[in-house]
């Protein structure tokens, strides 16, 4: 079991959400992984996270929208967004919730590594 930083993960796709969290595990991180935004926010599990990936198309609330919630509730966690909508309209909306790193689907391994470690490695 892994013992390092929490890493939570919203992303309403299973086999993308249980990919990541393997992924992430593999790197040593703890996950915690959650189908939709309301799902994270009632977890409590933004407490613990330091950081979070979230896609931003999603049933319910959207990745922008929760971006929004967790700069209320636990402000300076980064966010990483990723997409598989390339258009502009979505990337202009993520990009002035100024996230710590926008990803679009699909995305290299080492690419979503390297956005989570340095998220992790910042500045406080």
């Amino acid at each position: 079991m892994a013992s390092g930083p929490l890493i939570a993960i919203v992303e309403d796709d299973e086999v993308l959400r249980t990919a990541i969290d393997q992924l992430l595990r593999s790197c040593g991180y703890c996950t915690s992984g959650h189908g939709c935004a309301e799902d994270f926010l009632a977890s409590g599990a933004i407490a613990a996270a330091l950081c979070v990936i979230t896609d931003i198309q999603m049933p319910g609330m959207d990745g922008v929208d929760l971006k929004h919630w967790i700069d209320a509730m636990a402000p300076g966690t980064p966010v990483i967004l990723v997409t598989a909508r390339a258009e502009d309209h979505v990337l202009k909306r993520a990009r002035a919730s100024n996230p710590w790193g926008l990803l679009n689907k699909p995305f290299e391994p080492d690419a979503l590594v390297e956005c989570v470690a340095s998220a992790l490695d910042r500045d406080h």
